[in-house]
């Protein structure tokens, strides 16, 4: 069985296109399904305000649909265009928004928007598989959802460090009772890397404060030298593309668009 693994698409319809997928059996995608380049400029132009000691810029209605709309419309292209080939399994980065959080959003705006999570899995041949365990012809996965893990908060020390670490430490407790529940598997498709593996910001869009950090999570670290799982996929940190080990585990970063095909 052969299982395509492709990193963060964001959109790059034309470089996925160029990924061989003929006689594929699955493809599994990392999550940062479409083009974010709006929302990116709209948040770190406020994280420069912030450290300015400057309030946050508001924006308008229409600005804050064009920046949902832009990942929303290259998401369905992208998934679109793969789901022609094979099952189509998938996690949602930090790009992508829940039903919750687009029904909140909507209601902030006045403006009905799509629901990402809904559309996504009404697709033939299409999963969102957010926290939660899929077993494809005999092979065990784990999609692990994007989270912002304490340890993140703790070394790049945001502005708004107390409203962050509240929800930093939510959204990992949570986090790690999933990954208790995986217990062992064959593949962990997650967002973010491990901590210290293949995760440091070198990015030149990223603020300076980022720079020569690293991004990963200590959660997911922590999870794989204990359960050992066989492959880790993950993106998110876009400069670190690569491919290390930790134990017997193989931990592939696939950034934009790139790609790995894993055969069993």
């Amino acid at each position: 069985m052969k299982i395509l693994a492709i990193g963060d698409p964001h959109g790059c319809l034309e470089k996925i296109k160029k990924i061989p997928n003929k006689k594929v059996d699955l493809i599994l995608l990392t999550g940062d399904l479409g083009k974010c380049d709006l929302i990116r400029s709209m948040d770190f132009e406020n994280i420069d305000r912030l450290k300015q000691g400057l309030p946050e810029k508001e924006f308008s209605n229409k600005q804050r649909e064009r920046a949902f709309m832009q990942p929303y419309n290259s998401t369905m292209q992208i998934v679109r265009y793969l789901s022609k080939f094979a099952p189509v399994y998938t996690i949602f980065g930090n790009v992508e928004n829940s039903n919750q959080e687009t029904k909140k959003e909507s209601k902030k705006i006045g403006i009905e928007l799509p629901l990402l999570y809904d559309d996504l899995n009404s697709m033939h041949n299409v999963k969102v598989i957010n926290n939660k365990i899929v077993n494809f012809q005999g092979i065990r996965i784990g999609g692990l959802k994007y989270f912002l893990d304490t340890n993140w908060v703790k070394d790049f020390q945001p502005s708004n460090y107390k409203k962050l670490m509240k929800r930093a430490e939510k959204e990992t407790e949570k986090a790690k009772k999933v990954l208790k529940w995986f217990d062992s598997l064959d593949i962990l498709l997650c967002h973010q890397p491990p901590y210290h593996i293949l995760d440091k910001v070198t990015a030149k869009f990223a603020p300076k404060s980022y720079q020569g950090k690293h991004a990963g999570s200590k959660t997911i670290l922590n999870y794989i030298e204990k359960k050992h799982p066989k492959y880790v996929i993950c993106g998110h940190i876009h400069e670190q593309v690569g491919e290390k080990k930790v134990g017997k585990t193989i931990i592939y970063n696939l950034g934009v668009a790139d790609y790995k095909l894993i055969e069993f």
